[in-house]
């Protein structure tokens, strides 16, 4: 195994890219289908990281292995369809997640015994994904988990949420410095990753 630690955090960095831009990506491309162009205009329609990592969140993810990206700007009130649209805006990121990582691990699967390196980047790509998928069903803002709840609350509540989510954030540190986030989370992580290995293994 390749303990070189600058190999380790390289890798990590690269994968950490690979699961951030398609979901950020994601998320913004579901708000144009649905009318709001707000994100293209703040040029989050894009495959340039420095647009959407959030340094923070970036920290968090390389030294804990969970953190999140800048939140991608949405407005709920361009939508033709307003919950529908929250809905699938906040879910495409965690399903574009979840497909990556399912692709990385069928690709880690058939390296892993041929190729150390090769089955060490998709085992990080495979990881970040899984990882960014599971952490933002959380349902806390600005988390997508929170706005996936959100769409089934009438358009006072969500715009209440929304307006105050910059305070509620707070409890989204606290939760991962203390470790409860991170033991709730964790075990769901690995039971998706066992699944997907399943599923390489199988194909």
């Amino acid at each position: 195994m390749n303990n070189n630690i600058v190999f380790v955090y390289l890798v990590r960095i690269v994968a950490l890219l690979v699961a951030i831009i398609p979901h950020e990506f994601a998320h913004g491309l579901a708000a144009l289908a649905f009318g709001d162009d707000t994100a293209k205009r703040n040029g989050r329609l894009s495959f340039n990281p420095i647009n959407h990592i959030d340094p923070m969140g970036l920290l968090f993810m390389v030294l804990f292995r969970v953190g999140w990206a800048k939140a991608v700007p949405i407005n709920v009130r361009e939508f033709r369809n307003r919950r529908l649209g929250l809905f699938v805006v906040s879910i495409a990121g965690v399903v574009t997640n979840f497909i990556i990582g399912l692709i990385a691990a069928v690709v880690f699967v058939k390296f892993a015994y041929t190729n150390e390196t090769v089955a060490i980047f998709f085992r990080e790509i495979m990881w970040y994904n899984v990882m960014l998928g599971v952490f933002n069903l959380v349902p806390l803002p600005p988390l997508d988990g929170s706005k996936i709840i959100m769409s089934f609350f009438s358009d006072d509540v969500q715009d209440f949420i929304l307006a105050n989510e910059r305070y509620i954030y707070i409890l989204l540190v606290i939760g991962i410095f203390s470790g409860f986030i991170n033991s709730i989370i964790f075990p769901v992580i690995q039971l998706i990753i066992d699944k997907f290995i399943t599923f390489g293994l199988m194909i």
